[in-house]
């Protein structure tokens, strides 16, 4: 039986904190282990964690990756999922999640989009149709394999085994699902389910402003890994991986 860990890194989120710690425990399948990583606050988020029951770490180095490492490295789960304080995640995704990983061994990492909520309508339209359209169907193709959403996704610990040593830790700049996405092996398998859905606050894209700035994160993450994890060399080391892994084959 899989053991479920959910991360979720937290900044002065404490009333949104409260409403995703609340979906959590309504879930069919509870998580077997739920972290909440302060980053810094100054509100009541800690207080939140606590009264919730989930363990509660501190990172006080700024930046999502930071964070969200800080939970996983703590993990205990074979299975490790994330959200974020403003996500709200259905009764049967944990559920789902697991059933997942159980039914298909070779699944390294499993992501869903959002459902953008509590703005005006058109910031959840720019959320839904320009920024998460474009980070699935336009940078996943552009990868050679699914981008990961940090608002909705699990891996196996395995795999944070591999990559946590690579990842940006300490540069808040940095877009931090595309970072961990770049840093997955090439033999990765990762599994993008449109029907595997959470609710997303659309507040970063209540200006043209917040818009740009995870643009310009996005920059800085292609930056940082140019030009060794560039798209189109990702892609060509895919390629080459595949047409190894076939030749090996064809050789037994």
């Amino acid at each position: 039986m899989s053991r479920l860990t959910v991360v979720i890194p937290a900044l002065n989120d404490a009333e949104m904190l409260r409403h995703a710690l609340a979906a959590l425990s309504a879930q069919t399948r509870p998580a077997d282990e739920v972290i909440v990583v302060d980053n810094g606050s100054d509100d009541e988020t800690a207080e939140v964690a606590r009264t919730a029951g989930a363990t509660l770490l501190f990172q006080p180095r700024r930046g999502i990756m930071s964070a969200s490492a800080t939970g996983y490295d703590a993990a205990t789960g074979d299975l490790i999922a994330r959200i974020d304080a403003d996500s709200r995640p259905p009764a049967d995704w944990a559920a789902r999640l697991v059933a997942a990983f159980e039914a298909e061994p070779a699944l390294d990492v499993l992501t869903g989009p959002g459902d953008f909520y509590g703005e005006r309508a058109w910031a959840n339209w720019i959320g839904e149709h320009i920024y998460l359209a474009g980070y699935f169907h336009v940078v996943g193709p552009w990868l050679g394999n699914a981008p990961v959403f940090g608002s909705n996704f699990a891996m196996r610990a395995a795999v944070w085994e591999a990559v946590g040593p690579l990842v940006h830790r300490d540069d808040p700049r940095i877009h931090d699902d595309l970072d961990l996405t770049l840093h997955l092996p090439l033999d990765a398998v990762v599994r993008y389910d449109r029907t595997l859905r959470v609710g997303v606050s659309a507040r970063p894209f209540s200006s043209w402003r917040g818009l740009g700035r995870r643009v310009a994160w996005a920059y800085v993450t292609f930056a940082a890994h140019w030009p060794a994890a560039s798209p189109w060399g990702r892609r060509a080391a895919r390629r080459r991986w595949r047409n190894d892994v076939e030749r090996r084959g064809s050789l037994r």
